[in-house]
């Protein structure tokens, strides 16, 4: 059979992301409880980071192993990836010597190489384009707390990043509405909102007053102002996105009873208040936990489907 990736959230059908989702707390819960689950026995995961990251190497990197595997963490100055040696060496070498790949890197483009010169499955951990991984954590997360995802506002406040294209890219698999509340100047990409009109299931909304774009969400969700490779700009954008930040006075003035997402690192008191990381309706460390559980819902999905 054909290898299955995740390097997007389309990768999988609508019916295999419920799939994933009722497999992540299957699998969260047989952790919680200590079972003996170990499908990963004698499996080895290649970790490949371009761009480093906390969370994403601790939550692979553990969960890899609590499911009886062993991740082999390779940074920035182990592989130089499309620097030092061309993708379609690596992809092929560590084909040999493993049995997934998990990249985490700056330019999508040497994603989708990687996967396409790959013998095993890829998984993308991050690209400046997407973060798909992430937003089944998410969704993972408002599933658990709202019981269901019926009738769900969305509403990300901030730049329109990777972030955004692959909660875009769910809009094309799941119904809900999405808005994006951002600064002129910084929508998300066009083909991930060309994909959720061609599915036609979602609506989108893009606008830049933040006000409007929040009354009736059931989330509220934002990310830091500058990511990594955009902190020369940052005291730019602090100007620029002033009026953006989510604090308590945004998250009162929906008329729901809102939840509060954040991917982290949180820059506390620019993106986001302090105050509201720390209210009663303040998911983000369970969302943080859910990375895991998630991601490693994705690789044992993707791991059957072969």
């Amino acid at each position: 059979m054909m290898k299955r990736d995740f390097l997007h959230i389309t990768d999988f059908t609508t019916n295999e992301i419920w799939e994933t989702l009722d497999l992540a707390k299957e699998i969260k819960g047989k952790l919680k409880n200590r079972e003996d689950f170990k499908p990963f026995k004698d499996h080895s995961l290649a970790m490949i980071f371009a761009k480093p990251s906390a969370r994403t190497r601790v939550s692979f990197e553990t969960g890899f192993s609590r499911l009886g595997g062993h991740a082999l963490f390779l940074g920035p100055n182990d592989i130089g990836i499309g620097k030092r040696e061309a993708i379609k060496d690596i992809a092929r070498v560590f084909s040999g010597y493993n049995d997934m790949i998990m990249a985490r890197l700056f330019e999508h483009n040497h994603m989708t190489e990687l996967a396409k010169y790959a013998s095993i499955p890829v998984v993308n951990g991050l690209t400046d384009f997407n973060h798909p991984c992430q937003i089944m954590a998410d969704i993972l997360t408002i599933y658990e707390h709202r019981g269901h995802l019926d009738n769900m506002k969305i509403v990300y406040v901030g730049d329109g990043n990777n972030i955004v294209h692959s909660w875009l890219h769910l809009a094309a698999r799941i119904p809900f509405h999405f808005t994006c509340v951002c600064p002129e100047g910084f929508e998300p990409d066009s083909e991930p909102i060309k994909r959720v009109e061609a599915a036609g299931i979602s609506t989108v909304e893009i606008t830049h007053d933040p006000k409007s774009g929040v009354a009736g969400a059931d989330v509220i969700y934002t990310d830091v102002w500058a990511s990594m490779g955009q902190k020369e700009e940052a005291e730019e954008r602090e100007k620029i996105f002033a009026d953006f930040q989510v604090n308590s006075a945004m998250m009162n003035s929906t008329g729901k009873e809102t939840l509060f997402m954040h991917c982290l690192p949180a820059e506390r008191g620019r993106e986001v208040t302090d105050a509201v990381m720390e209210s009663t309706n303040s998911i983000v460390f369970d969302q943080a936990e859910n990375r895991m559980h998630a991601q490693n819902a994705i690789m044992v999905k993707i791991a059957r489907l072969q």
